[in-house]
């Protein structure tokens, strides 16, 4: 693109419809209407958010490199925000354009829950051990 669209969030608003799609990722604006349909997660995904902010919606998702490839072709400006535009959303962008976060940033959570499991399940299989053999021993 040689020159760099600016779109306000009033005329971003005006594109909400499947033929007609515009969506804002960290203020920059993108056309999704030829993407609607091969959009794997469903077209009502994007409908939803069509027209707005979609910084949080997108990077909830974790959305893969490939992804962001194809919205980067997508790009058709940059959003120009004015008085009384709603707030940008508080999702920040990756720190590397481009890159989906690192997996201990994301994964944090994961692992503590997984090393819960892991406890209670030896838990749970020692308390089974233990009264299985105290029973054993009772009928002797």
């Amino acid at each position: 693109m040689s020159e760099t669209k600016e779109l306000t969030y009033a005329e971003v608003s005006e594109h909400t419809s499947k033929k007609d799609l515009y969506l804002v990722v960290h203020d920059k604006v993108y056309n999704c209407s030829s993407f609607v349909d091969e959009h794997p997660g469903g077209e009502e995904v994007m409908i939803d958010v069509g027209g707005q902010d979609a910084s949080e919606a997108f990077e909830d998702v974790g959305h893969s490199d490939e992804a962001r490839e194809i919205l980067n072709g997508l790009l058709i400006g940059n959003l120009k925000r004015e008085a009384g535009d709603p707030s940008p959303s508080s999702s920040a962008p990756n720190s590397t354009p481009g890159k989906p976060q690192s997996a201990s940033s994301t994964a944090g959570l994961g692992i503590g829950v997984y090393a819960l499991v892991l406890v209670g399940a030896a838990l749970a299989f020692v308390a089974y051990q233990y009264l299985g053999s105290s029973n054993g021993q009772k009928s002797s």
